[in-house]
C-alpha cells in the first residue's frame, strides 16, 4: 500500500488553521512542485531555529492534518510550551514562515491556446477513471486553477456521486451541443461545485440521460471529421474561462472516445505534455488488456490525422499489496514499461468509497487522507 511516508520515520499531526492559511499553503506548494507535508517540515525547522515571529490570526480555523517527521512534532510542542504559545500558533507561524521564505514563482505567459485539456480513459469499465479524474480536478482547483470537470460518460456516474441530477433526455446538454442539436450557450449549463479549499474555482459540466445516443449519431453523420472535432467545437466557447479542462471519458472505443481523444492532441504551438490522456488501471491483468486497445485506438488516430496525442501516465488506482503475487506483479509490469510513466498508486481505502456514498468531493469527506495526497501527486506531475 503506497502511503506518503513510511510510518515508522512520520507521524500524523492534526492542527486548526484559517480557511486562507491552508488555501495559501496548497497553491504555494503546488506552484513550487513540494508536497505539503515536505513545506509545513521545512517551515517548522526554520521556526525552531528563530525565536520571534508575528502572530497569526487562527481564529475561525478548521481541521488540518499533516505528517512530520518522528519526533519533531514534540519538539515543536515543547518550543510552543517555552514560548507560551499554543500549538495551532506554532504551526499557524511555521505555516507563514515557510510561505514568506518561498515566494510564488512569476506567472507564465498567458496560453494562446486557453485551456489544459487532460481527459481520463480506458476502454475497461471499473477500473476508477471516474474517482480519479474527480480527485485530480479538486486537487488542481484546490491549488487555485479555475477546473472545468465534464462527465462525458452516458451512465453519468460522476455526476451521481457528486450529488448532482443528470440533465433530462429533453434538456439541453453537452451531446446536443456536439449534434448542433442545442441552442444557447453551454456555459450555462455548468454547476459550481462546492466544499472544501477549491470552492469558486471548480465547476462540472454535468451528464445527459440521452448521451447514450451520441455514438450513433456521430456514426451517421455526413458532415466530414465532425466525429472527431465535435467535443472540441462545443467546448471552445469555454476554454479561455478555465485553466484546465478535466474529463472522465466513457469505457468504449466507439466515436465518442475518439473525439475526446482529440480534444486532448496536442495542438499547433502547445508545448508537449501541456494536454492529453491519463489512463486509470488496476493492479491485474485485464486492465493491461484493455490498454493495449486503447493504445492501438490513439494510434490509429494519430496516424490517421496525423496528431500528436501526449500519454500522460497510468494512475493505478484500488492497490491492495496484501492482494498477493497478481497485484505485486502487475504494479512491477506498470512500472516497468517507463514511457509513460506511472504517475501514482491509489491505495485501496475505504475513503472513496464513503465520498461516493454520501455524495461528497473526495476532498471534502478525506481531505487529509492516503488516496486525497495521492490525487494532489498526479495533479502536481501532470500540471509540471
Amino acid at each position: 500500500m503506497t502511503v506518503p511516508y513510511d510510518p515508522s520515520d512520520r507521524e500524523k499531526v492534526v492542527a486548526k488553521l484559517p480557511a486562507g492559511l491552508r488555501k495559501e499553503l496548497k497553491v504555494r506548494a503546488a506552484e513550487l512542485g513540494k508536497d505539503i507535508q515536505d513545506a509545513v517540515t521545512e517551515g517548522v525547522e526554520a521556526w525552531r531555529k528563530t525565536k520571534t515571529h508575528p502572530v497569526v490570526d487562527t481564529s475561525g480555523g478548521s481541521s488540518f492534518a499533516t505528517y512530520l517527521p518522528a519526533g519533531l512534532y514534540g519538539k515543536l510542542k515543547d518550543d510552543c510550551k517555552r514560548r507560551s504559545l499554543s500549538y495551532n500558533q506554532g504551526i499557524a507561524q511555521s505555516i507563514r514562515l515557510w510561505l514568506d521564505s518561498n515566494p510564488s514563482p512569476r506567472p507564465k505567459a498567458p496560453r494562446v491556446t486557453g485551456a489544459r485539456r487532460i481527459i481520463f480513459g480506458n476502454q475497461k469499465g471499473g477500473v476508477g477513471k471516474t474517482s480519479v479524474s474527480a480527485g485530480v480536478a479538486q486537487a488542481l482547483a484546490e491549488s487555485g486553477n479555475r477546473t472545468l470537470l465534464i462527465d462525458f460518460d452516458p451512465q453519468g456516474h460522476l455526476t451521481k456521486q457528486l450529488g448532482y441530477p443528470m440533465f433530462d433526455i429533453d434538456d439541453a446538454s453537452l451531446a446536443k451541443h456536439m449534434l448542433k442539436e442545442a441552442k444557447g450557450d453551454l456555459g450555462e449549463l455548468l454547476v459550481p461545485i462546492k466544499g472544501g479549499d477549491f470552492e469558486e474555482h471548480l465547476w462540472l459540466l454535468p451528464a445527459c440521460k440521452d448521451a447514450f445516443l451520441l455514438d450513433a449519431k456521430l456514426a451517421t453523420t455526413k458532415a466530414v471529421r465532425i466525429k472527431e472535432t465535435a467535443l472540441e467545437k462545443a467546448l471552445e466557447s469555454l476554454e479561455q474561462d478555465f485553466d484546465y479542462i478535466i474529463v472522465d471519458c466513457p469505457p468504449s472505443l466507439g466515436y465518442s472516445m475518439d473525439t475526446a481523444l482529440y480534444y486532448a492532441r496536442t495542438r499547433d504551438g502547445e508545448d508537449p505534455g501541456t494536454s492529453g490522456i491519463v489512463v486509470p488501471v488496476l493492479a491485474e491483468d485485464s486492465s493491461a488488456d484493455a490498454y493495449d486497445m486503447l493504445y492501438d485506438q490513439i494510434q490509429d488516430l494519430i496516424e490517421d490525422m496525423e496528431v500528436d496525442i501526449a500519454l500522460l501516465g497510468f494512475v493505478v488506482n484500488m492497490y491492495d499489496s496484501r492482494k498477493g503475487y497478481v497485484a505485486t506483479s502487475s504494479l512491477d509490469e506498470w512500472n516497468n514499461i517507463g514511457d509513460p510513466p506511472v504517475l501514482a498508486v491509489v491505495p485501496e481505502l475505504k475513503d472513496q468509497r464513503e465520498a461516493v456514498r454520501v455524495k461528497k468531493p473526495l476532498l471534502v469527506h478525506a481531505p487529509y487522507g492516503d488516496q486525497a495526497d495521492v490525487m494532489r501527486t498526479v495533479a502536481r506531475r501532470i500540471s509540471a
